[in-house]
């Protein structure tokens, strides 16, 4: 799977790009706040419907545009080609010029694994980020999770509608409680079965990152131990003052341990980016070993922040990525590191919203 061609129109810095990538490494170069990663949040985009930075669809239109395009070509097992549109009135998306009106029906035509400053956020950061990872690598790959979460999000929110009204309607409740437990439990049942496949890889990516260095442990903490619906009707007091669903797939978390140590209150701020680097290569190897090609990975200036060690440690998955005939976009602002990738790559120069190629290296 790889990306062949990218259409980009008032997105970000971009007024117009028509770009053509082959297969293999793809080095973007150019000074800050030229473009780079924005062409990187247009690939991940189209792959996730979402951006990597955490903004909605506002925030990617170009200064004075109305909305943005964002289309491309894609080459897997066939071609195809997606085009989306992004304003505040309109949102189009279609895939081969048939309109999507299920997530579902679009989900899967690109994957791709980013690597970005960001992911830290999976260490630190709130239980919303490392749930957001869990439930966009379920979704990469285990048909049906994403209908499964939608319909667990509606119900919620109808639910937490009703929680907030002054006269309860009894019926109503106990009808979403329903959907709640019913849906919620096969959310929770999927994440667990997850970090079983999950752990391995990225315990094998951390420790080769940290040169055998430290030892890593992760477990699933789900908000609820027992029956979901016995924790709900013993939660309704809680649920009645605070007006809102209190226990749920919606409160899980994933945690993270660095020697029997919690990761986010004692490991250093290199465990960290390790940790968080580990994390998406255990991503990238289960989305490989499950559908038996490669994501497309989106390197967003991160080896710069790595010593050596933990680029060496990197890059055997960027080599494997290349032998199966993969594809990678790497930002950098320097081409020093990019040597040590050892093959061939291809090299852009990034210069205010414009994108041009330099050389074959």
């Amino acid at each position: 799977m790889h990306l062949a061609q990218l259409r980009l129109r008032d997105f970000r810095n971009y007024t117009r790009l028509d770009a053509t990538f082959s297969p293999g490494f793809h080095v973007l170069r150019g000074a800050n706040a030229q473009g780079k990663t924005n062409i990187l949040e247009a690939i991940y985009l189209l792959a996730t419907l979402r951006s990597f930075r955490g903004v909605g669809g506002a925030q990617m239109i170009r200064h004075g545009a109305r909305g943005y395009f964002v289309g491309a070509t894609i080459e897997g097992t066939g071609q195809h080609v997606v085009k989306a549109y992004w304003s505040s009135r309109e949102r189009k998306l279609s895939l081969d010029e048939r309109p999507i009106r299920r997530l579902a029906d679009y989900f899967g035509t690109l994957r791709s694994v980013v690597f970005c400053t960001e992911d830290l956020l999976l260490v630190k950061g709130a239980a919303k980020a490392r749930r957001r990872f869990m439930d966009l690598l379920l979704a990469q790959t285990q048909p049906g999770y994403l209908a499964l979460l939608l319909r667990y999000t509606q119900a919620l929110r109808s639910r937490n509608a009703l929680l907030k009204h002054h006269s309860l309607d009894e019926d109503s409740l106990a009808g979403f409680t329903h959907e709640l437990v019913q849906v919620g439990s096969q959310l929770i049942s999927a994440r667990q079965s997850l970090v079983p496949r999950l752990s391995p890889l990225t315990r094998l990516a951390f420790r080769r990152i940290a040169n055998d260095a430290d030892d890593l442990r992760i477990d699933y903490a789900p908000s609820v131990s027992g029956d979901l619906a016995l924790a709900l009707t013993q939660a309704r007091s809680r649920e009645r003052t605070l007006r809102t669903t209190v226990l749920g797939p919606h409160r899980d978390d994933l945690e993270f341990f660095i020697n029997d140590r919690s990761a986010a209150e004692y490991s250093s701020e290199g465990q960290k980016r390790t940790l968080a680097i580990a994390l998406k290569m255990a991503q990238a190897e289960l989305l490989t070993g499950i559908h038996g090609v490669s994501p497309v990975l989106l390197i967003d200036d991160v080896m710069g922040e790595l010593d050596a060690q933990r680029r060496n440690g990197l890059l055997p998955l960027l080599n494997r990525a290349y032998q199966a005939g993969g594809q990678a976009f790497m930002t950098c602002t320097a081409e020093s590191w990019s040597r040590e990738l050892g093959r061939d790559f291809q090299s852009w120069d990034v210069s205010a919203g414009s994108i041009r190629s330099v050389q074959e290296s």
